[in-house]
């Protein structure tokens, strides 16, 4: 199901929060308003909806029950990981080999947006690129390998296969038996790319209310009507991306969104020459398991380690090697901070999608 809102609407006291740039107060909505294009959600898919939309000089007004960023798109890994969770080659079975192509495209293509973005609005996120799927066994790399043979048959030919040596150039442990290295991959501040599409749609036009809660939308009149705590909005074109904190607006697609935690933990800045030891190319790292653990160095060098519950994060943060723990812990006394974040994940996602009758515009 989906989570409501906790708290006071503000963001958590993640290490994400406590750097993220300055950002403005943006007022609630109260009273009556009229809009061209509503969009219910300010995280990364609403943003980036009502961006594109700005900029083809679409008016456009979002609605966020927190502030900018508050859910996922705000707490989340801050990596840039091409990859599907189905395979191409599932994918291709299913629907054909020009589908296939079709997704290995976008896949790379969202990428690419946020490099774009970035770039475009001077958006200060710390963006860094290079990510590297590692592998723990010979099972694994034999897995990279064959994962690297079927996107280069798709036109995706950025990838390398790092044997054992190999990276160790790109990581201080010899834990792994190698790695698959992306260099479209990457990694970023997530909070502080939400904060600056938010500043970049407002430089196209765009209007944001944060800590306006919507309660409920009504689409069966002539133009849809969104209700919040505190005012109404009608508009000719409404969005929904509230993702897993939609709440019950839409009773149909809530009994298809289940909340799933992850785990963070940030330690105190590193000694610059031991955050050089641990990752040298500054990259970010994630196995390939099923439940996967993933890490990479902030700005300030501190360790960012991510897993699914606080024991795999003690247990794996000791793998990386001992002795750079050994050497971590007295020296740096380092603190571990953790928060979790629901994320939602649509179970049966875009096939389930259409048996709810959602519909689909597109506006040119």
């Amino acid at each position: 199901m989906a989570t409501g809102y906790a708290g006071d609407g503000q963001h958590t006291g993640s290490y994400y929060a406590a750097s993220a740039n300055p950002s403005p107060d943006r007022p609630a909505l109260t009273g009556e308003h009229e809009a061209e294009i509503c969009v219910v959600g300010v995280g990364y898919s609403g943003l980036s909806t009502a961006l594109h939309l700005a900029e083809k000089g679409h008016k456009v007004t979002m609605l966020e029950g927190a502030q900018v960023g508050w859910g996922a798109s705000g707490r989340n890994g801050g990596q840039i990981v091409n990859g599907l969770n189905a395979s191409l080659q599932t994918i291709e079975r299913r629907y054909g080999h020009d589908t296939a192509r079709f997704v290995a495209g976008l896949v790379q293509e969202g990428g690419q947006i946020i490099r774009d973005r970035v770039a475009q609005y001077d958006i200060a996120c710390d963006l860094k690129s290079g990510n590297i799927f590692t592998g723990l066994t010979d099972a694994h790399m034999r897995e990279l390998e064959a994962r690297q043979t079927l996107w280069q048959r798709f036109g995706i030919d950025n990838q390398e296969m790092l044997d054992r040596n190999q990276l160790r150039k790109h990581i201080g442990s010899d834990l792994y038996a190698g790695g698959l290295l992306d260099r479209t991959g990457g990694h970023m501040h997530p909070l502080n790319l939400a904060l600056g599409e938010a500043a970049a749609l407002e430089t196209n036009g765009g209007v944001i209310h944060e800590h306006t809660r919507v309660t409920s939308v009504d689409t069966e009149t002539a133009r849809p009507v969104v209700t919040t705590t505190h005012g109404r909005l009608r508009c000719d074109t409404l969005v929904l991306c509230g993702n897993a904190y939609l709440g019950d607006v839409v009773p149909d697609l809530e009994a298809r969104v289940m909340p799933v935690s992850t785990q963070m933990m940030a330690t105190e800045p590193l000694d610059p020459e031991l955050a050089h030891k641990l990752l040298p190319q500054d990259e970010c790292i994630e196995d390939i398991r099923y439940i996967l653990d993933y890490y990479r160095l902030s700005a300030d060098k501190r360790l960012l380690f991510f897993a699914m519950s606080v024991p795999d994060l003690v247990a794996q943060l000791k793998t990386i090697t001992q002795e750079e723990v050994d050497v971590l812990t007295p020296d740096q006394r380092a603190k571990l901070q953790g928060w979790l974040d629901d994320l939602g994940r649509e179970l049966n996602r875009v096939r389930s999608l259409a048996g709810i009758a959602l519909e689909v515009e597109l506006i040119e």
